[in-house]
């Protein structure tokens, strides 16, 4: 018991000195979970960490629930994160898919800064994102939180200008719209 409690103290000080843990104290145990995707970390007693609960890297939750976030309510989380947000097949950079591909040329055409979600490296996030939004293709397009379509829809918006009526409704001013500006 001991040796196993030494190590758990170990643990947690070296983690709050990185600052990469949060603690929550459930019933006689402490949960320490990762800062970076709230996985569980460690179980230990809270007698070993009285001396870390006054550091900075440690924040009480009265919100703290033992399961992980569903893949709902981290999908939730992800739309609201920015104020243009894709789920695409690859990254940006490398796109994985002519449709991702589109889209990301739409955004760099118009100059929008977005958020991307490679869908490729996680099959919970690929699957979830379809079922969040009720659409069953990828990339998938959000304005604000809110499910705008996919790389046709996109595209139509883009075709129609009615994407710079969209972007302008959530403060981003197009690229395009700067360029008519400056022809008169």
């Amino acid at each position: 018991f001991y040796k196993s409690f030494r190590m758990s103290f170990k643990l947690v000080r070296s983690l709050a000195v990185a600052g990469r843990a949060h603690q929550h104290t459930l019933g006689k145990q402490v949960l320490v979970r990762s800062c970076a995707n709230m996985g569980l970390m460690a179980r230990i007693s809270p007698a070993a960490t009285k001396p870390l609960l006054n550091q900075s890297c440690f924040t009480p939750s009265n919100n703290f629930s033992t399961e992980s976030p569903t893949i709902f309510e981290k999908i939730e989380g992800l739309v609201k994160e920015s104020k243009v947000v894709v789920f695409m097949k690859g990254v940006p950079a490398a796109p994985q898919c002519g449709f991702s591909n589109a889209v990301v040329q739409i955004m760099r055409m118009h100059d929008v800064t977005f958020e991307s979600h490679n869908i490729l490296v996680d099959e919970e996030l690929r699957q979830g994102i379809k079922d969040f939004s009720n659409w069953p293709t990828i990339p998938q397009v959000y304005f604000d939180g809110e499910f705008i379509g996919g790389c046709d829809i996109l595209l139509q918006l883009h075709q129609s200008g009615e994407l710079i009526e969209e972007l302008e409704k959530i403060g981003i001013k197009s690229a395009l719209l700067e360029g008519d500006e400056e022809k008169k």
